[in-house]
């Protein structure tokens, strides 16, 4: 696997490089946003993590200028900033994750390889069942034509539901998918999300499979 690291911080970015080289990956580090972006562009990296706060170009505008260009390489983002609102925008701007400085090495390489097992093709078909309308582009959510607001996890969950309809997905696989290794959680965890976008999307939009998991009714 070829990961791109886009850190100004020298020693940050040297040592993101020196452990992950040590857990198997090919690493190549720049520390500016527009060599950030070419890199990005024309790489075949696998995936990229991008900190936001960089001259010339903020992450931001690289991972939002790459999902214009259609290029869905699986981006995590990287910043001192923790707000919500700050975690909001670079995941409406398409990036797959957001891990805030400082940060244990251990959860980031969790969270990169959770992401690197979620399927990193395109984006922008728009995802539809049971009256509920997904676009992964704009990330916005519509029940019969209405938008509905969701947080980060719903949306995730939501988008996995979506994604495997008419499949019924097991709880293991929204937990490991939707809140990755590197975090803790149980079964019990998903069933809170699931009553969570029930009374967002309707209580009839989303099926429980007895023993098993969820699926979007037809």
């Amino acid at each position: 696997m070829r990961v791109l690291v886009v850190e100004d911080e020298a020693r940050m970015a040297a040592a993101l490089a020196r452990g992950l080289q040590a857990e198997g990956f090919v690493v190549d580090t720049v520390a500016d946003g527009p060599s950030g972006l070419e890199a990005a562009r024309f790489g075949g990296y696998d995936a990229v993590i991008l900190d936001i706060m960089l001259p010339g170009m903020s992450g931001y505008t690289v991972v939002r200028t790459l999902r214009e260009e259609q290029n869905w390489v699986p981006v995590l983002l990287l910043s001192a900033k923790d707000g919500e609102y700050d975690q909001a925008d670079g995941l409406d701007y398409g990036a797959d994750d957001y891990l805030t400085k400082p940060f244990s090495f251990v959860v980031l390489l969790a969270r990169l390889r959770a992401m690197l097992r979620r399927d990193a093709g395109p984006r922008a078909t728009v995802l539809e069942a049971a009256g509920v309308r997904l676009d992964p582009a704009s990330r916005r959510v519509e029940v019969d034509g209405e938008e509905v607001h969701l947080s980060r996890r719903e949306y995730l969950l939501l988008e996995q539901l979506l994604r495997e309809h008419p499949a019924v997905v097991t709880k293991e696989s929204l937990l490991d998918r939707v809140w990755g290794t590197g975090e803790q959680g149980s079964a019990n965890i998903v069933e809170v999300y699931v009553g969570y976008l029930r009374r967002k999307l309707g209580r009839d939009r989303i099926e429980t499979v007895r023993g098993v998991g969820y699926r979007m009714r037809t």
